[in-house]
């Protein structure tokens, strides 16, 4: 896929677009009929010619004579545009599903959740100790026959699932959803998915389950495919491993603790693979629907939020909608300071080298992200 990069001389007018983006919505409040505001990348990156000059330049000769690599190709297969892994064709413009899964203890074991692309974290509550809970990404929910267990969505999450054109699936949440839920752009499955005995109470036993999501689309105003609100490939990949140090100064990165204190999220690295093990509650996170692997993940986002409290019962937005903030790229043992921009409701999130300010490039596989509330930033560890 063609791959665009944010030059430093389009930084600052991308950093003012996103400022009014955000002080106009006061974290998304639009109006339904307002039209989402899609920037064009073209416009900021540098990539259009340059007015007073409109003879084109001349490559340099040892441009002129740089070999073109072919790009590999493999018959009825693409790279996907949420991991850059190699999957079936029949997929390229089926829309991921987004799921929210419940992640108090008494949930656990999660089914399901290593068929995930892209699995988000955050603080679900400022009550009960910060509770997170997890959204998960999925492009191939044709293969799913145990998933969850679901639970309630949060409009951060809304904000977050629209940028992948995700529907999401969650069953219910409180009201101050309503006005997101509502927005041109999203589109929700809530409740009705399947029950499973498994000795719990009620609130713990929703999944999705086989059949689930064809029944859910078919009985549905929501296509499979991606439609007009889908703003593009979200993240820029290496098809080679991507080195870290060519991106400024680095950090050994072989273990993360997240401020997290209900659950104590930490992901070690796991050299055999190559990938980050997720733990919490104290234990490796495996998955009883594929032979209790591990959950696992080749890239880390780790982003400072800030967020809005709605009440004193601990319902809150994250301000998803911003820029400039600090982040951490952590791959293959090696962490990178970088920063994030999120322009507008359903935008992606874009990562941003700080040195160059150009957009990272990112290694083939899965990604997990965490939104880390401001006022714990600093307890963030590396080791």
């Amino acid at each position: 896929m063609k791959r665009n990069s944010l030059k430093k001389k389009g930084i600052a007018l991308l950093l003012a677009l996103t400022m009014a983006a955000a002080a106009m919505t006061g974290c998304g409040d639009k109006k339904e009929s307002e039209p989402v505001k899609e920037l064009n990348f073209a416009d900021i990156t540098g990539n259009q010619p340059d007015d007073t000059n409109d003879a084109p330049e001349s490559p340099d000769e040892e441009e002129s004579f740089t070999e073109q690599v072919e790009e590999e190709t493999r018959e009825g297969m693409y790279r996907s545009e949420i991991t850059n892994e190699w999957i079936d064709e029949s997929l390229k413009n089926q829309r991921p599903i987004a799921v929210m899964v419940d992640n108090e203890k008494t949930a656990l074991p999660h089914y399901g959740l290593t068929e995930a692309d892209v699995v988000y974290e955050l603080m679900n509550s400022t009550a009960n100790g910060r509770i997170t809970r997890f959204m998960a990404v999925v492009k191939d929910w044709g293969k799913i026959e145990q998933f969850g267990s679901i639970r309630s969505t949060r409009d951060t999450n809304i904000m977050l699932a629209a940028e992948w054109n995700a529907v999401l699936c969650h069953d219910g949440g409180p009201f101050y959803i309503d006005k997101w839920i509502a927005k041109n752009y999203s589109a929700n499955f809530s409740g009705g998915f399947s029950r499973v005995n498994n000795g719990k109470s009620r609130e713990f036993t929703e999944y999705i389950c086989a059949g689930d999501l064809d029944k859910k689309f078919a009985n549905s105003k929501y296509s499979t495919e991606y439609n007009e609100f889908y703003p593009g490939q979200h993240y820029i990949f290496s098809n080679s491993s991507v080195d870290l140090t060519s991106m400024g100064s680095t950090m050994d990165c072989t273990e993360i603790e997240l401020p997290f204190p209900h659950n104590s999220s930490r992901l070690q690295y796991n050299e055999s693979t190559g990938t980050y093990d997720y733990y919490e509650y104290g234990s490796a996170h495996t998955d009883p629907q594929h032979g209790n692997a591990q959950l696992t993940f080749k890239n880390l986002l780790i982003q400072d939020t800030t967020f809005s409290q709605h009440d004193s019962n601990g319902y809150l937005i994250y301000n998803a909608i911003d820029s400039g903030r600090d982040a951490y790229y952590i791959t293959e043992g090696k962490a990178v300071e970088v920063t994030w921009i999120k322009s507008g409701e359903n935008e992606p999130t874009i990562y941003l080298n700080k040195q160059t300010g150009e957009q990272i490039e990112m290694n083939t596989g899965k990604t997990y992200v965490a939104l880390v509330p401001s006022d714990s930033w600093n307890d963030v560890v590396i080791k």
